[in-house]
């Protein structure tokens, strides 16, 4: 199936025997079914509220998630230390580790949260790391989200539904997911100035974003009110409280709007700066996110934590340090370039697949703006069983699993995450918002 065959693996052999006596057709049609019932949408690029669930779950032997979340972990603690030192004395600059170009020509660099300290300096409660695995069984990571990283309530839908259909043996089934509510109230205890959770809400924009059913069920899993910009409001002492409710001590900001000077800003941005509210995630953490960023994350670790990397990056080229860009020039055809700011897969070339009039305009770019982009290497992304038209084929995978930051930056993983698959033969680009779809992650 490829050149990493996931549904090779022992583990996975019941799990393929489920799918096979139930019948891809049956599957299929009781994903739609289920996933209808629960009204779990997600928004595409093109406007379209869909969210296609492959009932053939992915499968992990235990001992290989134990290591990987611990590096998942260590990786978002270095992150969240990196923000901190973005916007405070910027040390690892200082130190010669990173060039201050990578922080100040970030597009999400948030200049108003210089000097910020957020009680417990608490800058990142939720990560989602996209990871893949590459053809020798590594796993690499691919990118770092950590503004809004979406999924979290499709992976436990994911698990719902997938375990609604299919009948394993005893034993045989994956680890229970942790408590997704309690995740994220350990997530909000970890931005409260209480350091323990008092009032707080998930805020959202609206219907109108492509998660809100995402937002909905994890307010209502974790116990708090969702509310929008207008059904908050800020007192004379900088306070944010519900209209005619309380006063707020965190909030989950599921928001697009992600300045500080917009409309949302202006209403949390200033009990942030003064300590009086506590915010999953913070302020102008999309100069973390920063695809070049990106390339400096292990020395984050190295340099933050002191200690080696568990958990490696997918190389990529800072394009203006040293000789990286005449690399990248003369292996174009081997890489894939990003811009820096993209998301959703929109503009990334994987270049071995690119017209060769393609590749000619994209090396003209390169040469004239090379702080925009980035280049990775390609990796051959691991390819699971997937129902194609009532058969079984495989289609190319990443997964996201999430990190929850608590009280005292205690790192937490949620169990498997969420599997993301390229449903075109051959594509590579597993985003949900362009042709892709989702699986349920097991962990046994």
């Amino acid at each position: 199936m490829g050149p990493y065959d996931e549904g090779a693996s022992p583990a996975a052999v019941a799990a393929l025997d489920a799918v096979r006596a139930a019948g891809p057709d049956a599957l299929v049609a009781g994903a739609r079914r289920l996933t209808a019932l629960g009204e779990v949408t997600f928004s595409s690029v093109d406007g379209e509220s869909s969210f296609h669930l492959d009932p053939v779950p992915r499968v992990i032997e235990g001992t290989e998630w134990d290591r990987l979340a611990a590096g998942l972990a260590q990786r978002v603690r270095a992150l969240d230390r990196f923000a901190a030192d973005v916007y405070g004395a910027r040390e690892i600059v200082a130190a010669g580790v990173m060039p201050e170009r990578v922080i100040t020509s970030a597009e999400g660099y948030e200049p108003r949260a210089d000097g910020v300290r957020p009680v417990g300096d608490a800058w990142v409660g939720i990560a989602g790391i996209d990871i893949v695995r590459a053809p020798d069984g590594r796993w690499l990571v691919l990118e770092d989200n950590v503004r809004t990283p979406s999924g979290i309530a499709f992976a436990v839908a994911a698990r719902l539904v997938t375990l609604g259909l299919l009948d394993v043996p005893d034993g045989a089934g994956p680890r229970a997911l942790e408590d997704t509510g309690e995740l994220v109230r350990f997530a909000l205890a970890g931005a409260s100035p209480r350091g323990e959770l008092g009032a707080a809400a998930v805020l959202t924009d609206g219907q109108a974003n492509a998660a809100y059913w995402e937002h909905r069920r994890l307010a209502e899993a974790a116990g708090v009110p969702l509310v929008t910009p207008d059904s908050v409001e800020v007192t004379r002492d900088h306070r944010v409280r519900l209209r005619n409710g309380p006063v707020l001590d965190a909030v989950y900001r599921r928001s697009d709007a992600d300045a500080m000077g917009d409309h949302v800003g202006r209403v949390l941005a200033r009990a942030w700066r003064s300590g009086r509210l506590g915010l999953v995630n913070g302020y102008g953490l999309g100069v973390v996110d920063d695809k070049l960023a990106h390339a400096y994350v292990e020395e984050m670790v190295r340099f933050y934590l002191r200690e080696e990397p568990l958990l490696p990056s997918v190389r990529t080229f800072d394009l203006q340090q040293g000789d990286a860009l005449e690399e990248a020039l003369d292996r174009l055809d081997e890489l894939v370039v990003k811009p820096r700011g993209g998301y959703g897969g929109i503009g990334v070339v994987i270049c071995a697949h690119a017209a060769r009039e393609d590749l000619d305009a994209l090396r003209g770019r390169l040469r004239e703006s090379p702080g925009e982009f980035i280049a990775q290497e390609l990796v051959l992304l691991s390819e699971h069983p997937t129902i194609i038209d009532g058969r079984l084929e495989p289609r190319h995978v990443d997964l996201r699993p999430f990190v929850f930051l608590g009280p005292d930056r205690e790192a937490r993983v949620l169990t498997g995450g969420l599997t993301r698959v390229a449903l075109g033969a051959g594509a590579l680009v597993v985003n949900s918002s362009q042709n892709g779809g989702a699986k349920d992650t097991w962990v046994v």
